[in-house]
């Protein structure tokens, strides 16, 4: 029997699934997401809330804000609510609209904002935005999980010695990069304990993380229209990137198995699977991080009419269902 007092007090942390039936290669996706934020950015919320507090920088009266694309703000908003602190996110349109309406059902405020700057596109005018609000008003504290240190250290404290645990002939590691935090926490870990695992970095199409061209990113998560400041590449042995379309078709594959995960472990799935596929390895032991589940998408990367609209009518290509219930 598990008993908590507060939200952040729960956490799956040593659930895997075996993805060998459904992409044909060796991985073990560890899901993050079984947690009331829904997410692996409960950790790191509650890493930097809980520093926060220690410096004095959180005190009654204090209102949390962040900019967020969803997660991080969804589990900001449950702390938030335990702890009697207000919480305001900023975030843009590409946000699920599930993930504000948790926001809100918390006690929280959603600020959306539409034009992005010149130079950071809509992440850029997001933190301008956090900048103004804390100049304007001191109740506003800004965590800044694009700069702070508890962003991975929660990471390297907890997930990281969590897989080297159950893995110990671990060889490759798959991991997203949003604000890499869960990246840096787990690369510093392994560099430092075991460093022959070789750690891959998996983002998405259109992000400038990696030093690739600014694009159209319409699934929230992974990816930045803002260099990290957490990053340091010398951690990262090696940078995969998935077109939206592929992390679409990998949500829907896994989907169609049972397994209903959000558009950053689709874009995980999708990248590692790619990438065993051209290192055919025997007796390969890989490990993805899934950091979210897919209830959040529903209205997007699982909903037909989205879909279309952005990436095509031949996005998911022949239903696989169809002929089967023809031929009854």
């Amino acid at each position: 029997m598990t008993i908590i007092s507060g939200p952040a007090e729960f956490n799956a942390e040593d659930l895997y699934v075996d993805l060998r039936p459904m992409v044909d290669h060796s991985l073990f996706l560890k899901c993050e997401g079984f947690n009331f934020a829904g997410s692996i950015k409960l950790k790191a919320a509650a890493a930097m809330v809980e520093a926060a507090e220690r410096d004095g920088i959180l005190k009654p009266g204090s209102v949390l804000v962040e900019s967020s694309s969803g997660n991080l703000g969804a589990a900001l908003s449950i702390i938030a609510a335990s702890k009697g602190y207000g919480f305001l996110c900023v975030t843009d349109a590409r946000c699920n609209l599930s993930a504000r309406r948790f926001i809100e059902a918390m006690g929280g405020r959603v600020h959306i904002i539409a034009e992005p700057a010149a130079t950071g596109g809509l992440l850029g005018a997001r933190i301008s935005h956090v900048r103004a609000l804390c100049a304007a008003d001191e109740r506003y504290v800004w965590l800044n999980q694009y700069t702070n240190a508890g962003n991975w250290q929660a990471h390297y404290r907890t997930t990281a010695p969590g897989i080297a645990h159950h893995f110990p002939h671990l060889d490759v590691l798959f991991i997203g990069a949003g604000t890499t935090g869960t990246l840096m926490g787990c690369a510093r870990y392994f560099r430092e304990h075991r460093p022959a695992v070789k750690v891959v970095a998996v983002d998405s199409v259109g992000s400038v993380t990696f030093g690739g061209e600014p694009g159209r990113r319409m699934i929230p998560g992974l990816g930045a229209g803002v260099r990290p400041a957490l990053l340091d590449e010398d951690f990262v042995d090696e940078v995969i990137h998935v077109e939206e379309a592929d992390t679409v078709r990998a949500c829907h594959r896994l989907a169609r198995r049972g397994f209903l995960f959000g558009g950053s472990t689709g874009t995980v799935v999708s990248g590692a699977t790619n990438w065993l596929a051209h290192h055919r390895t025997p007796r390969l032991t890989a490990v993805a991080i899934a950091p979210d589940l897919g209830e959040r998408y529903l209205d997007t990367i699982y909903q037909t009419n989205w879909l279309h609209a952005l990436y095509g009518e031949d996005v998911l290509g022949p239903d696989p269902v169809a002929p089967d219930l023809e031929s009854a």
